[in-house]
Protein backbone atom coordinates (compact mmCIF):
# COMPACT_ATOMS: atom_id res chain seq x y z
CA UNK A 1 0.00 0.00 0.00
CA UNK A 2 1.20 3.49 -0.76
CA UNK A 3 2.24 6.15 2.51
CA UNK A 4 0.29 9.43 2.10
CA UNK A 5 2.61 11.80 3.51
CA UNK A 6 1.86 15.24 4.88
CA UNK A 7 4.35 17.96 4.47
CA UNK A 8 4.19 20.73 6.95
CA UNK A 9 5.57 24.07 5.74
CA UNK A 10 5.79 25.24 2.16
CA UNK A 11 8.85 27.26 2.24
CA UNK A 12 12.44 25.99 0.94
CA UNK A 13 12.92 23.15 2.69
CA UNK A 14 8.83 22.00 2.69
CA UNK A 15 9.22 22.36 -1.45
CA UNK A 16 12.28 20.12 -1.50
CA UNK A 17 10.71 17.51 0.66
CA UNK A 18 7.45 17.28 -1.29
CA UNK A 19 9.64 17.35 -4.77
CA UNK A 20 11.56 14.28 -3.19
CA UNK A 21 7.99 12.63 -1.78
CA UNK A 22 6.93 13.10 -5.50
CA UNK A 23 9.91 12.20 -7.48
CA UNK A 24 11.84 9.73 -5.60
CA UNK A 25 10.38 7.99 -3.17
CA UNK A 26 7.89 5.11 -5.44
CA UNK A 27 5.68 3.97 -2.77
CA UNK A 28 4.48 6.67 -1.35
CA UNK A 29 1.98 9.99 -2.22
CA UNK A 30 2.08 13.53 -1.59
CA UNK A 31 -1.32 13.58 0.06
CA UNK A 32 -1.31 17.26 1.81
CA UNK A 33 0.95 20.33 1.45
CA UNK A 34 0.18 22.37 4.32
CA UNK A 35 0.91 25.99 5.55
CA UNK A 36 -0.64 29.43 6.70
CA UNK A 37 -0.23 30.65 3.25
CA UNK A 38 -3.32 29.22 1.06
CA UNK A 39 -0.84 30.86 -1.91
CA UNK A 40 2.56 29.49 -0.59
CA UNK A 41 0.83 25.99 -0.22
CA UNK A 42 -0.91 26.06 -3.78
CA UNK A 43 2.40 26.94 -5.24
CA UNK A 44 4.05 23.73 -3.85
CA UNK A 45 0.98 21.23 -4.39
CA UNK A 46 1.04 22.62 -8.10
CA UNK A 47 4.21 21.82 -8.89
CA UNK A 48 5.13 18.34 -6.82
CA UNK A 49 1.13 17.53 -7.95
CA UNK A 50 0.05 17.31 -3.98
CA UNK A 51 -3.05 15.82 -3.71
CA UNK A 52 -5.03 18.41 -1.01
CA UNK A 53 -3.72 21.50 0.41
CA UNK A 54 -4.22 22.97 4.02
CA UNK A 55 -3.58 25.83 6.43
CA UNK A 56 -3.73 23.88 10.32
CA UNK A 57 -0.81 22.20 10.65
CA UNK A 58 -2.78 20.15 13.71
CA UNK A 59 -5.89 19.39 11.75
CA UNK A 60 -3.32 17.64 8.96
CA UNK A 61 -2.14 16.11 11.73
CA UNK A 62 -4.79 14.19 12.91
CA UNK A 63 -6.34 13.59 8.97
CA UNK A 64 -7.48 10.04 8.76
CA UNK A 65 -5.88 10.35 4.88
CA UNK A 66 -2.36 11.05 6.07
CA UNK A 67 0.09 8.30 7.35
CA UNK A 68 3.10 10.10 8.26
CA UNK A 69 4.18 13.46 8.19
CA UNK A 70 6.95 15.67 7.59
CA UNK A 71 7.59 18.84 9.32
CA UNK A 72 9.49 21.75 7.68
CA UNK A 73 7.81 24.85 9.13
CA UNK A 74 9.63 27.45 11.48
CA UNK A 75 11.68 26.19 14.20
CA UNK A 76 9.13 26.95 17.07
CA UNK A 77 6.94 24.64 15.64
CA UNK A 78 8.92 21.68 15.59
CA UNK A 79 8.60 20.40 19.09
CA UNK A 80 4.53 21.39 19.43
CA UNK A 81 3.90 19.54 15.83
CA UNK A 82 6.34 16.67 17.10
CA UNK A 83 4.04 16.24 19.70
CA UNK A 84 1.44 16.38 18.03
CA UNK A 85 2.17 13.40 15.72
CA UNK A 86 3.58 11.58 19.00
CA UNK A 87 -0.01 12.06 20.12
CA UNK A 88 -1.51 10.56 17.03
CA UNK A 89 0.51 7.39 16.47
CA UNK A 90 2.22 8.69 13.14
CA UNK A 91 6.01 8.89 12.17
CA UNK A 92 7.40 12.08 11.57
CA UNK A 93 10.26 13.43 9.51
CA UNK A 94 10.91 16.19 11.55
CA UNK A 95 13.46 19.03 9.61
CA UNK A 96 16.45 20.08 12.77
CA UNK A 97 15.94 21.45 15.41
CA UNK A 98 14.04 19.14 17.46
CA UNK A 99 13.67 22.61 19.83
CA UNK A 100 16.71 24.85 20.48
CA UNK A 101 15.69 24.86 23.91
CA UNK A 102 16.67 21.54 25.48
CA UNK A 103 13.88 21.34 27.77
CA UNK A 104 11.22 21.58 25.46
CA UNK A 105 13.34 18.52 23.84
CA UNK A 106 12.74 16.41 27.13
CA UNK A 107 9.44 16.90 26.55
CA UNK A 108 8.97 15.02 23.20
CA UNK A 109 11.66 12.40 24.75
CA UNK A 110 9.01 11.87 27.76
CA UNK A 111 5.86 12.05 24.78
CA UNK A 112 7.42 9.47 23.06
CA UNK A 113 8.82 7.24 25.70
CA UNK A 114 5.08 6.82 26.91
CA UNK A 115 4.08 5.97 23.30
CA UNK A 116 6.42 2.79 23.45
CA UNK A 117 7.99 3.57 20.41
CA UNK A 118 10.50 5.72 18.27
CA UNK A 119 8.44 7.98 15.83
CA UNK A 120 10.32 11.17 15.26
CA UNK A 121 13.32 10.99 13.32
CA UNK A 122 15.13 14.25 13.00
CA UNK A 123 16.87 15.41 9.72
CA UNK A 124 19.87 15.91 10.59
CA UNK A 125 20.58 14.75 7.09
CA UNK A 126 24.65 14.91 7.16
CA UNK A 127 24.00 11.28 8.59
CA UNK A 128 23.26 10.20 5.05
CA UNK A 129 25.90 11.64 3.02
CA UNK A 130 28.43 9.95 1.72
CA UNK A 131 31.64 11.40 2.40
CA UNK A 132 30.57 10.78 6.50
CA UNK A 133 29.53 7.58 5.80
CA UNK A 134 32.84 6.57 4.60
CA UNK A 135 34.71 8.77 6.69
CA UNK A 136 33.09 6.63 10.10
CA UNK A 137 33.37 3.65 7.59
CA UNK A 138 37.14 4.12 8.06
CA UNK A 139 37.31 4.79 11.70
CA UNK A 140 34.94 1.53 11.98
CA UNK A 141 37.07 -0.62 10.39
CA UNK A 142 39.91 0.32 12.24
CA UNK A 143 42.31 2.06 9.09
CA UNK A 144 42.92 5.15 10.98
CA UNK A 145 43.86 3.86 14.62
CA UNK A 146 41.78 5.92 17.21
CA UNK A 147 40.40 8.97 16.91
CA UNK A 148 41.98 11.74 18.13
CA UNK A 149 40.91 15.05 16.32
CA UNK A 150 37.98 16.23 14.52
CA UNK A 151 38.24 19.41 12.24
CA UNK A 152 34.86 21.12 10.97
CA UNK A 153 34.32 23.99 8.88
CA UNK A 154 31.08 25.43 8.31
CA UNK A 155 30.61 28.21 5.59
CA UNK A 156 27.97 30.26 4.07
CA UNK A 157 28.07 33.24 2.01
CA UNK A 158 26.58 35.66 3.67
CA UNK A 159 24.39 35.95 7.03
CA UNK A 160 20.59 34.42 6.60
CA UNK A 161 19.14 37.36 8.03
CA UNK A 162 19.74 40.72 8.66
CA UNK A 163 19.11 40.13 12.83
CA UNK A 164 21.42 37.04 12.58
CA UNK A 165 24.15 36.98 15.63
CA UNK A 166 26.53 35.07 16.94
CA UNK A 167 24.71 32.93 19.20
CA UNK A 168 22.50 32.21 16.52
CA UNK A 169 25.58 31.04 14.17
CA UNK A 170 25.77 28.52 17.29
CA UNK A 171 22.38 27.59 17.94
CA UNK A 172 21.01 27.66 13.95
CA UNK A 173 24.29 26.81 12.16
CA UNK A 174 26.38 24.44 14.40
CA UNK A 175 23.97 22.02 15.64
CA UNK A 176 24.50 19.59 11.98
CA UNK A 177 28.28 19.90 13.30
CA UNK A 178 27.45 19.09 16.57
CA UNK A 179 25.28 15.67 15.61
CA UNK A 180 27.48 14.91 12.72
CA UNK A 181 30.66 14.27 15.30
CA UNK A 182 28.76 12.27 17.30
CA UNK A 183 27.67 10.63 15.06
CA UNK A 184 31.32 9.86 13.15
CA UNK A 185 32.69 9.48 16.67
CA UNK A 186 30.09 7.40 18.30
CA UNK A 187 30.72 10.08 21.89
CA UNK A 188 29.08 12.78 23.69
CA UNK A 189 30.86 15.98 24.47
CA UNK A 190 31.68 16.82 28.06
CA UNK A 191 33.03 20.52 27.48
CA UNK A 192 33.47 23.53 25.21
CA UNK A 193 35.05 26.24 24.64
CA UNK A 194 33.93 29.04 22.17
CA UNK A 195 35.40 32.72 20.85
CA UNK A 196 35.34 35.07 18.15
CA UNK A 197 37.80 36.93 16.08
CA UNK A 198 37.99 40.52 16.59
CA UNK A 199 36.66 43.13 13.92
CA UNK A 200 35.39 46.41 13.55
CA UNK A 201 32.18 46.38 11.21
CA UNK A 202 28.45 45.44 11.53
CA UNK A 203 29.10 42.05 9.86
CA UNK A 204 28.55 38.37 12.61
CA UNK A 205 32.08 37.31 13.16
CA UNK A 206 33.01 33.66 13.07
CA UNK A 207 32.60 31.77 15.64
CA UNK A 208 35.53 28.71 16.84
CA UNK A 209 34.95 26.43 19.10
CA UNK A 210 36.50 23.61 20.44
CA UNK A 211 34.87 20.61 22.22
CA UNK A 212 35.76 17.59 24.05
CA UNK A 213 34.39 14.25 24.25
CA UNK A 214 33.68 11.67 26.56
CA UNK A 215 36.27 9.17 24.98
CA UNK A 216 39.48 11.97 25.24
CA UNK A 217 39.23 13.42 21.71
CA UNK A 218 38.91 17.08 20.83
CA UNK A 219 36.65 18.89 18.06
CA UNK A 220 36.73 21.78 16.58
CA UNK A 221 34.48 23.92 15.05
CA UNK A 222 34.72 27.14 12.55
CA UNK A 223 31.20 28.45 11.80
CA UNK A 224 31.63 31.08 8.74
CA UNK A 225 28.26 32.72 7.98
CA UNK A 226 29.80 35.66 5.94
CA UNK A 227 32.67 33.69 4.18
CA UNK A 228 31.28 35.80 1.32
CA UNK A 229 32.81 33.45 -1.71
CA UNK A 230 29.88 30.62 -1.53
CA UNK A 231 28.72 27.44 1.02
CA UNK A 232 31.80 25.22 1.74
CA UNK A 233 31.38 22.77 3.91
CA UNK A 234 34.69 20.58 4.97
CA UNK A 235 36.16 18.14 7.36
CA UNK A 236 38.41 15.72 8.48
CA UNK A 237 39.08 12.69 11.04
CA UNK A 238 42.68 12.39 12.25
CA UNK A 239 43.54 9.20 14.15
CA UNK A 240 46.84 7.67 15.29
CA UNK A 241 47.37 6.02 12.06
CA UNK A 242 46.29 8.21 9.46
CA UNK A 243 43.34 10.79 8.35
CA UNK A 244 40.32 11.20 6.20
CA UNK A 245 39.06 14.38 4.42
CA UNK A 246 35.23 14.99 3.18
CA UNK A 247 35.42 15.54 -0.75
CA UNK A 248 32.99 18.29 -1.71
CA UNK A 249 31.54 17.40 -4.74
CA UNK A 250 32.27 19.34 -7.76
CA UNK A 251 30.82 18.47 -11.32
CA UNK A 252 33.30 20.47 -13.36
CA UNK A 253 36.60 22.38 -13.34
CA UNK A 254 36.88 25.61 -15.58
CA UNK A 255 41.03 26.12 -17.05
CA UNK A 256 41.28 29.12 -17.94
CA UNK A 257 44.73 31.43 -18.62
CA UNK A 258 46.63 31.04 -15.56
CA UNK A 259 44.01 30.25 -13.43
CA UNK A 260 41.46 26.94 -12.58
CA UNK A 261 37.94 28.21 -11.21
CA UNK A 262 35.66 25.18 -9.14
CA UNK A 263 32.33 26.88 -8.71
CA UNK A 264 30.92 27.19 -5.10
CA UNK A 265 27.71 26.30 -4.57
CA UNK A 266 25.43 29.69 -3.06
CA UNK A 267 23.40 26.89 -0.47
CA UNK A 268 23.35 24.20 1.29
CA UNK A 269 21.22 22.03 -1.22
CA UNK A 270 23.27 21.37 -4.58
CA UNK A 271 25.98 19.87 -1.54
CA UNK A 272 23.23 17.72 0.30
CA UNK A 273 20.77 17.03 -2.25
CA UNK A 274 21.23 13.14 -2.47
CA UNK A 275 21.84 13.26 1.26
CA UNK A 276 18.29 14.49 1.42
CA UNK A 277 17.10 11.69 -0.96
CA UNK A 278 19.01 8.99 1.46
CA UNK A 279 17.37 10.23 4.45
CA UNK A 280 13.13 10.34 2.94
CA UNK A 281 14.00 7.15 1.36
CA UNK A 282 14.99 5.88 5.36
CA UNK A 283 11.93 7.49 6.29
CA UNK A 284 10.01 5.76 3.97
CA UNK A 285 11.21 2.84 4.74
CA UNK A 286 10.48 3.59 8.37
CA UNK A 287 6.96 4.29 8.34
CA UNK A 288 6.59 0.94 6.20
CA UNK A 289 8.19 -1.68 8.82
CA UNK A 290 8.14 -0.01 11.80
CA UNK A 291 12.13 -0.29 12.17
CA UNK A 292 13.80 2.80 12.54
CA UNK A 293 16.91 3.48 10.43
CA UNK A 294 20.41 2.34 11.85
CA UNK A 295 21.71 5.67 10.54
CA UNK A 296 18.46 8.53 11.22
CA UNK A 297 18.79 11.10 14.40
CA UNK A 298 16.40 10.86 17.30
CA UNK A 299 14.74 12.70 19.48
CA UNK A 300 18.14 12.34 22.32
CA UNK A 301 20.28 13.18 19.51
CA UNK A 302 17.94 16.40 19.05
CA UNK A 303 18.80 16.63 22.87
CA UNK A 304 22.19 16.50 22.18
CA UNK A 305 22.36 19.25 20.14
CA UNK A 306 20.56 21.63 21.68
CA UNK A 307 22.18 20.94 25.32
CA UNK A 308 25.68 21.67 23.40
CA UNK A 309 24.25 24.67 21.80
CA UNK A 310 23.03 25.92 24.66
CA UNK A 311 26.12 25.50 26.63
CA UNK A 312 28.06 27.03 23.37
CA UNK A 313 26.17 30.09 23.70
CA UNK A 314 26.84 30.47 27.32
CA UNK A 315 30.51 29.88 26.55
CA UNK A 316 31.21 32.25 24.07
CA UNK A 317 29.36 35.21 26.37
CA UNK A 318 31.40 34.00 29.46
CA UNK A 319 34.72 33.96 27.35
CA UNK A 320 35.56 30.50 28.81
CA UNK A 321 34.98 26.40 28.93
CA UNK A 322 31.72 25.08 29.78
CA UNK A 323 31.29 21.87 31.10
CA UNK A 324 28.29 20.54 29.25
CA UNK A 325 25.60 19.03 31.89
CA UNK A 326 23.54 16.77 29.74
CA UNK A 327 20.28 14.78 31.12
CA UNK A 328 21.15 10.69 32.20
CA UNK A 329 20.74 9.05 28.90
CA UNK A 330 16.99 6.76 29.21
CA UNK A 331 17.55 2.88 28.10
CA UNK A 332 14.77 3.58 25.80
CA UNK A 333 17.48 5.21 23.75
CA UNK A 334 20.09 2.77 24.03
CA UNK A 335 20.45 0.44 21.33
CA UNK A 336 20.33 -2.57 23.56
CA UNK A 337 16.65 -1.46 23.92
CA UNK A 338 15.46 -2.14 20.31
CA UNK A 339 17.74 -5.52 20.13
Amino acid sequence: MTVRIAVIGAGIMGADHARIVAEDLPGATLQVICDPSVERAGRVADACGALHTATDARAVVDRADVDAVIIASPDSTHATLSLACIGARKPVLCEKPLSQSSRECLEVIAAEIAAGRRLVQLGFMRRFDQSYVEMKAALATGVLGRALMMHNFHRNMENPAADFTAAMAITNSAPHEFDVARFVLGIDFTAISAFQPKRSDALVAPVFMVLETDDGQLVNIEINNNAAYGYDVRGELVGEKGSIALNTPSHSRLDLPLAQIIAHAPDWRPRYGEAYRRQNRAFLTFVQTGEFPASAADCWDGYAAAIVAETGMRALSRGCRTTVEMAERPSFYRKEHFT
